[in-house]
């Protein structure tokens, strides 16, 4: 049926909502519990109907309720205190209060039945990067292509009926060929894997775009992805003919000057080691509060599974890792130099910050590989003389005695120490022999 009201449409029979013409994105089962609302509008609907009607009779807490319920006024332009379409009818339930008219779909399918929307359809594939790892891609939709590289916790399969991506997936397939594919350890791709480095995340993306047998074609990257593409049009700027960049950054955590920050990120990765693959939810609504805190409880309960479903336990660590390191020289060493003959040529004097840039890529381009095999040598030394105990004490020393930094170990450490000794105790290890 077709429910109009106010500037509202909304078609039960293609599932659309649309407010003064203009298509209103909601999720699946905030539509389904406008719907059941609407279409018990002549009672007040208890929370156990909703629960049966929505989401199956699954354990659903109120809290995710009332998330729902919130969803759907935001959709609807309504709020809680003015509750113009759905009113709270304390210790009872919900109802639908608004005055609409009912009518029939106006796009019946051949029969006479409604026409349903027509299913976002993938194809799935397998391919094998140089090193031997298995990497699975996916294509969908029709047009220009349009490939995105791999960011942190993606499952091909998973993603496609997700209320977090689903929408945009549906946008972008709609006038494009969009390939998709899992990183290495990550969703349908192989999880026996151990090298994470760049180098090898590159070789993944650029095995991937050879299968799909795109020539030329735009590059769209998200947060860790942004690494990627940015790499990949470098190498192949006679490929990449649009770049799209969201949430990004130059500089990984380990590079940042936020002390209190690594700090949270080496503990977060204690607590991954330890509960991410378990039964117990609480590590991964951890870090689903941490980035979608707002999201409805739908979305929230989709990320927290996508987290256990998405890699093992040990491999996050690992990415973690690579991402905390990442910088993206390329810019300096390959992009940089591009377009200091326009700034030359401009004959104007150039900022501070844009003559340390170009210093630094220079340097970078010029005597990088020097730096680079003076680090490592400097580290090898480092690592020989802490053999010494008596030399690894003092250093140790030295360390803890830090004002700031001296503290956050001590901490790190006995939260390590802490975890540790929840699992020995957990497993029924005697502490005293």
């Amino acid at each position: 049926m077709r429910y109009v009201f106010d500037s509202f449409v909304l078609d039960g029979a293609t599932r659309e909502l649309v407010a003064s013409g203009t298509p209103v994105r909601i999720e699946p089962k905030v539509l389904d519990l406008i719907l059941h609302l609407i279409g018990a509008r002549d009672r007040v609907v208890s929370k156990d109907e909703l629960v049966e009607a929505v989401w199956q009779g699954r354990i659903i807490s109120d809290a995710a309720i009332s998330s729902a319920i919130s969803a759907a006024r935001r959709a609807l332009g309504d709020d809680g205190q003015e509750q113009r379409y759905l009113r709270t009818v304390h210790g009872r339930g919900f109802r639908f209060v608004g005055a609409l008219v009912e009518t029939a779909s106006e796009a019946p399918a051949p029969g006479g039945a409604p026409a349903a929307r027509v299913p976002l359809r993938q194809e799935i594939r397998y391919c094998r990067s140089p090193d031997g790892t298995r990497i699975a891609y996916a294509t969908a939709g029709s047009g220009p292509p349009l490939v995105k590289a791999a960011n942190w916790l993606h499952h091909l399969d998973f993603d496609w009926e997700s209320p977090v991506w689903r929408h945009m997936f549906e946008a972008l397939t709609r006038r494009h060929t969009l390939l998709r594919y899992d990183g290495r350890g990550m969703g349908l791709s192989a999880w026996d894997v151990t090298d994470f480095s760049l180098e090898r995340q590159i070789e993944d993306l650029e095995t991937v775009v050879e299968q799909a047998g795109f020539e030329r074609f735009a590059m769209m990257g998200l947060s860790q992805g942004c690494a990627k593409a940015i790499h990949y049009a470098v190498r192949h700027p006679e490929r990449v003919t649009r770049l799209v960049l969201l949430g990004g950054y130059a500089r990984g955590w380990k590079r940042r000057d936020n002390p209190d920050g690594s700090v949270l990120r080496r503990a977060a990765i204690e607590m991954i080691r330890v509960g991410w693959g378990g039964t117990n939810p609480a590590v991964r609504q951890l870090f689903t509060a941490l980035y979608m805190p707002d999201a409805p409880a739908e979305s929230q309960q989709w990320f927290s599974d996508l987290q256990r479903k998405t890699m093992q336990a040990l491999i996050y660590p690992a990415l973690v890792a690579v991402v905390a390191l990442l910088v993206v020289t390329g810019l300096m060493v390959f992009v940089v130099p591009q377009v200091v003959g326009v700034f030359a040529q401009s004959k104007q004097a150039l900022p501070l910050l844009t003559r340390i840039m170009i210093g630094t890529s220079n340097f970078i381009r010029d005597w990088g590989w020097l730096a680079l095999a003076a680090g490592a040598a400097a580290l090898l030394g480092a690592l020989a003389l802490l053999r010494d105990e008596r030399i690894r004490h003092a250093f140790d020393r030295r360390l803890l005695a830090l004002p700031v930094l001296g503290r956050h170990l001590r901490s790190l450490d006995a939260t390590r120490f802490a975890s540790t000794l929840a699992i020995l105790v957990g497993s029924g290890v005697p502490l005293l022999a």
